[in-house]
């Protein structure tokens, strides 16, 4: 069966380093000023997508994420593990999206696309913790959606089986296609990267990405450049996305199609600065009781 599966893939913010700069003066994240990375849960999609892949030859397999330049690196990161393709949306316009303006964003470059037989991406992302973005998606185009998915078990006769988790356990359902899926942190992990992949796919970039240098490497004052490869390496080129691309509505996008806005980002440290050793006695229980009722932590 040949299928056509669209990897729903962000760049977050390393929440193991936020520090004093992690948030900018309008109430956004600065995600200049924090390592980016593959949201984790997107890494567990990516693997759940090329494993279809492999069980159903002529399968393609495409990475969409918005964000700026700099996260094409994510197309590169799917490409390099077996993806066969990519798509950027990065644009200003773009930029202080919340869930819903980032549905709508991605569900219309989904229609660009000409839509998929399976749409596949994290349940959330760790930036928000929402778990928002994929159904806002699925109801965008109309389609049925699975959630918290930990495993595809087979693809047949147009309908997928998925092993959920719910609470107490798992459950296996059927969808038809085309559907949406958000798959859990407790999926498989994603594959490394190949070797062979990467260097097919290591300059792989988006139009943003490139500054215009000569044409051939080697010219006096300039430094050497790849540019001559894009033009004889079609695979080298990563497409990349405006709201006038995917004719989508300004209105609807970024902070201006974004009801809900961030307004603060803090790094908590627990630390204990004491501890103390109860025992089972009338006398420990009752202390215990009274210093969570005197730290209001209870009552």
């Amino acid at each position: 069966m040949n299928l056509r599966i669209i990897v729903l893939a962000k760049q977050v913010p390393d929440t193991r380093n936020v520090g004093k700069d992690a948030m900018t003066p309008e109430g956004t994240v600065n995600r200049a000023a924090l390592p980016a990375i593959f949201n984790p849960d997107d890494m567990n999609a990516l693997e759940q997508a090329l494993r279809l892949k492999e069980q159903n030859p002529g399968t393609s397999v495409g990475i969409l994420t918005m964000g700026p330049p700099r996260a094409a690196e994510l197309i590169r990161q799917g490409l390099y593990r077996g993806a066969d393709t990519g798509w950027l949306l990065t644009d200003r316009l773009f930029a202080g999206a919340d869930t819903l303006a980032t549905s709508y964003a991605l569900a219309t470059a989904i229609k660009k696309i000409g839509g998929a037989d399976i749409i596949i991406g994290g349940r959330q992302a760790i930036d928000g913790d929402t778990a928002q973005v994929g159904p806002q998606v699925a109801q965008k185009l109309g389609l049925s959606q699975v959630t918290y998915a930990e495993e595809i078990l087979d693809c047949k006769d147009g309908r997928l089986t998925i092993r959920r988790h719910i609470d107490g356990g798992t459950e296996t359902v059927s969808a038809p296609m085309p559907c949406l899926i958000t798959v859990n942190g407790t999926a498989a992990p994603c594959r490394p990267a190949n070797a062979k992949l990467v260097m097919k796919f290591k300059r792989a970039s988006c139009p943003s990405e490139r500054v215009a240098l000569p044409v051939k490497p080697g010219t006096p004052g300039r430094d050497d450049s790849y540019d001559y490869l894009y033009d004889s390496r079609e695979w080298l080129n990563l497409t990349q996305w405006s709201v006038a691309d995917i004719d989508g509505d300004p209105q609807q996008c970024g902070l201006a199609g974004s009801p809900t806005k961030v307004m603060a980002v803090q790094n908590i440290v627990f630390q204990a600065k004491e501890s103390k050793s109860l025992s089972d006695s009338d006398a420990d229980i009752e202390w215990l009781v009274k210093e969570l009722r005197d730290e209001k932590i209870i009552g």
